[in-house]
């Protein structure tokens, strides 16, 4: 039986339901869509947790309203010690881990692709959030910065394993230790995003995407993210044999035969 677990209540984010696709909407766009001084880590945890309980949805689309996507972490704290960013080493270091740290954790542990829609500049921990998701398609709008070193900091939230998984080290360490902010074309050319469209075109393109993969067999795209995921870090031997297992239980589910049916019947 589907799960239709009713949707969560949110505090700085918006979270819309539209058939099998989930789009949560960054709604802070007074800060900048800040994630530090603001509930959006909660916010970004909930529904997470939420959707990989939702059997009823099958893609989540992250997105920033206003001009912004997100501008990471809050500079103004940063400025007066304040917020997350007070105290000695140790204290610091625990707002980080029981703070922006639970992000990347949690979206890890995603079970159904998530596609980030870049509306606006994705700056500091906002473009190591835009990382994390399996998709990132970019309006002409957006930028990107690993811009931490110009704060004088690292990146806290796990950007140094994200962005050179991505591009790969050279080209990761170069954007990191520069600084420098780049445009929606040069993260197109560099693999950051998928593609790029025109700022009105966005929502429509990305909602185009989710919906081809929400079309899918609901329990085999779970299984295959799973799958995508652990390729990264498993022996070949080892995970063939999760593949046959998860096979196993592929041919066990009536979406599968309802899948071969309709290929059969040209449906």
């Amino acid at each position: 039986m589907t799960n239709t677990l009713r949707a969560p209540e949110l505090k700085d984010a918006i979270l819309d339901i539209d058939g099998r696709i989930a789009t949560l909407t960054l709604n802070r766009h007074d800060v900048r869509n800040a994630l530090t001084g603001t509930g959006l880590i909660d916010d970004i945890v909930t529904v997470c947790d939420w959707v990989n309980r939702a059997d009823h949805v099958s893609v989540l689309i992250i997105t920033g309203a206003g001009s912004a996507f997100s501008a990471g972490g809050n500079v103004k704290d940063m400025a007066e010690r304040g917020g997350d960013f007070a105290g000695d080493v140790a204290e610091v270091a625990t707002r980080y881990r029981r703070g922006i740290q639970r992000i990347p954790l949690a979206l890890d542990e995603v079970e159904i692709p998530v596609i980030a829609a870049v509306n606006g500049p994705a700056i500091g921990a906002g473009f190591d959030l835009c990382m994390m998701a399996d998709v990132r398609i970019a309006s002409e709008k957006a930028k990107f910065g690993e811009t931490f070193l110009n704060l004088g900091i690292i990146p806290g939230d796990g950007g140094a394993w994200l962005l050179q998984r991505l591009i790969g080290y050279q080209r990761a360490f170069e954007l990191t230790l520069s600084g420098r902010v780049i445009d929606a074309a040069e993260a197109k050319e560099l693999g950051v995003v998928l593609d790029v469209v025109a700022p009105e075109q966005l929502m429509s393109d990305v909602n185009e995407i989710a919906a081809r993969y929400a079309s899918q067999p609901p329990r085999a795209v779970r299984l295959t993210k799973r799958l995508m995921k652990m390729a990264q870090r498993t022996e070949l031997r080892d995970f063939l044999q999760t593949c046959a297992v998860f096979q196993g239980m592929c041919h066990n589910e009536p979406e599968h035969l309802e899948a071969v049916r309709s290929f059969l019947e040209k449906r």
